[in-house]
């Protein structure tokens, strides 16, 4: 019997793609490579860089769809419009830091501005919130650093606490002997 796919949904960040004077590259990159790892791609949207936009985008993801993951892409950096972070702080319940500072490790093996990334993940609920850089390198990139640790989020989210052995990673193992 096959799984069904975990459902996710991309919200873009960014004045110019939401205003038509730039294409949104970051979006379907995040949307291709959440695919890629079995994710249903059920929402991608695109709002400005505001504060209030954002968080109530991320609210009403979280709350109509039923969707486990909302991968934000844009407005993570420290350009004075740059408030994703801000916004999903606002959003959140519990911030999961382990994914930030993941994704900044990750990407100084690309590129010496990682550390100017502020991005965010936590738990709204039982949804996941993860914020990408806004460059679809970048983004696909930070996401690839979490995107095997996401479905055991979800399942913890999900009430799923209880876990076999035999759903750990060998390298998870051979850490332990």
């Amino acid at each position: 019997m096959t799984t069904p796919p975990r459902l996710a949904a991309v919200l873009t960040v960014s004045d110019s793609a939401h205003n038509g004077t730039r294409t949104d590259g970051s979006g379907p990159a995040v949307a291709a490579r959440l695919e890629d790892a079995g994710f249903a791609v059920t929402a991608r949207r695109i709002v400005p860089d505001d504060r209030a936009r954002i968080a109530t985008e991320l609210r009403e993801l979280a709350t109509t769809l039923g969707i486990g993951l909302i991968c934000t892409t844009g407005g993570t950096g420290v350009a004075l419009r740059d408030v994703t972070p801000e916004a999903t702080r606002d959003v959140i319940d519990r911030e999961v830091p382990g994914f930030g500072e993941l994704m900044r490790s990750e990407g100084l093996k690309q590129t010496r501005f990682a550390p100017l990334s502020r991005a965010v993940s936590g738990t709204y609920g039982k949804v996941l919130i993860v914020n990408l850089p806004g460059s679809p390198a970048g983004a696909v990139q930070s996401l690839d650093a979490i995107v095997e640790l996401v479905p055991h989020v979800l399942d913890l989210l999900g009430g799923h606490t209880e876990h076999q052995r035999a759903g750990y990673a060998a390298k998870d193992d051979a850490a332990k002997d």
